[in-house]
């Protein structure tokens, strides 16, 4: 949704804007294969009831809807995002992070797929043109781990502490998905 908004905000800008994406995993103690759905996990982390947590999530679930996007919380499959970043960061290499980075969040956030699964993350890399046996093995191996790691060494040097997070020329920061207009 924040990625959306700015998208938007940039189009209202009559001047080259470059948007760089760095990796930040909200939760890098998370598992790969999550038992709990999002509303349990909410529950357990927060010390609210399921309900609170589905109301909770449902100011994110209208915010993102007036942006254009269908959020699934229901059926959203919770998962490690580590395996995720590194290839966003390795399709970064092949000139296609953008395109990477917007199917990876569609596959989260709105048709429910496993994002921690190897062989989901690889279907996803061969829709936006990205080699199936270089995927393969750079997933196989720790390609790109190094990258990500240092990325979010420096999200820590800035004090990240969740997403989404505007650095606007390494002075100016904002958090949150800011409406558009901001």
């Amino acid at each position: 949704m924040g990625k959306r908004r700015l998208e938007d905000a940039i189009k209202q800008i009559d001047h080259p804007i470059e948007v760089t994406y760095r990796s930040f995993e909200l939760d890098p103690a998370l598992g790969r294969d999550i038992k709990e759905n999002m509303y349990e996990k909410l529950a357990q982390k927060y010390g609210m009831s399921i309900e609170q947590a589905k109301a909770n999530t449902q100011n994110m679930v209208q915010m993102a809807k007036e942006s254009g996007l269908d959020y699934r919380m229901d059926t959203l499959i919770l998962t490690n995002t580590f395996d995720a970043h590194r290839l966003t960061l390795f399709a970064k290499e092949q000139g296609l992070m953008k395109e990477m980075t917007e199917r990876i969040l569609r596959a989260y956030f709105t048709e429910s797929k496993h994002i921690g699964d190897h062989a989901t993350l690889t279907e996803l890399a061969v829709e936006v043109g990205l080699d199936e046996q270089a995927v393969t093995g750079m997933l196989a191996s720790d390609g790109m781990a190094e990258e990500v790691r240092a990325e979010e060494r420096t999200a820590a040097q800035y004090g990240v502490t969740g997403v989404p997070y505007y650095l606007i020329n390494k002075k100016y920061a904002l958090t949150g998905a800011q409406p558009t207009e901001y």
